[in-house]
């Protein structure tokens, strides 16, 4: 039997000994019940559980209704760079697609034409989609653009990249991007959207794209899974 002693909360030394255990044990293997661990460590369930729920969140457990708690298989991380999700995907030797939700014209509210420089009602296109790496879904996206596009799904479904689709069918060129990172949790949609649980961390990230004369030509509001993204920038001065 194994008693707790350390000046840290219970449930963080549980998370930190479940770790050495997940990674002694490898991809795939079954990880003891609640109940199990619970005796183990002399605490509560509800101890255990928070120390599972957090190891889950990092992708370092997955949790399976009705099967149990399983050691994650190793996946690769998505570092986010200055480029599309696309060629950063490509940049780092990653199978990307994306599964698009829906294509649609949209009136601009107040945030909207604010952030590309519109007046408010201006009829903007909105793209949405579910981005993912390796099959495993990454992110889910809302993208908005200052003009409608006809044939925009077509061509999407064609090449995937919507960067690259608007240089080469509409002559619009992301020069440099502005992203605005912050964080949440997952609600509803998040779980539905990227098969997490609810309450898990994510990245929500704001990109305003603009030309070479320095007029935004996109806004995209991106939710990333806590677990699988890294956001990486290269600044010289």
């Amino acid at each position: 039997m194994t008693t707790l002693a350390s000046t840290a909360p219970k449930y963080y030394t549980v998370k930190e000994d479940l770790r050495r255990l997940a990674a002694e044990a490898g991809p795939g293997a079954p990880m003891p019940t609640e109940r199990a661990l619970a005796a183990r460590y002399e605490t509560s369930r509800t101890t255990v559980r928070q120390a599972i729920s957090e190891l889950v969140a990092e992708g370092m457990l997955n949790r399976t209704q009705g099967k149990g708690t399983f050691v994650a298989p190793s996946r690769p991380s998505y570092l986010r760079q200055l480029t599309s999700f696309t060629a950063d995907a490509e940049a780092q030797h990653l199978r990307s697609a994306s599964n698009i939700l829906g294509i649609e014209s949209v009136l601009a509210d107040a945030d909207l034409a604010a952030q590309l420089g519109v007046p408010v009602e201006s009829d903007l296109t909105r793209v949405a989609r579910v981005r993912l790496i390796n099959g495993e879904p990454m992110a889910h996206e809302a993208a908005y653009l200052p003009r409608v596009m006809p044939e925009l799904r077509r061509q999407l479904e064609q090449d995937g990249s919507l960067y690259s689709v608007l240089s080469s069918h509409y002559g619009v060129d992301i020069a440099e991007a502005e992203d605005t990172v912050g964080t949440m949790v997952a609600g509803p949609e998040d779980v539905r959207l990227l098969a997490i649980e609810m309450g898990a961390p994510l990245l929500l990230i704001h990109r305003r794209g603009l030309n070479a004369e320095g007029v935004p030509v996109e806004w995209t509001r991106s939710v990333f899974r806590g677990d699988r993204f890294k956001f990486f920038a290269r600044t010289r001065r």
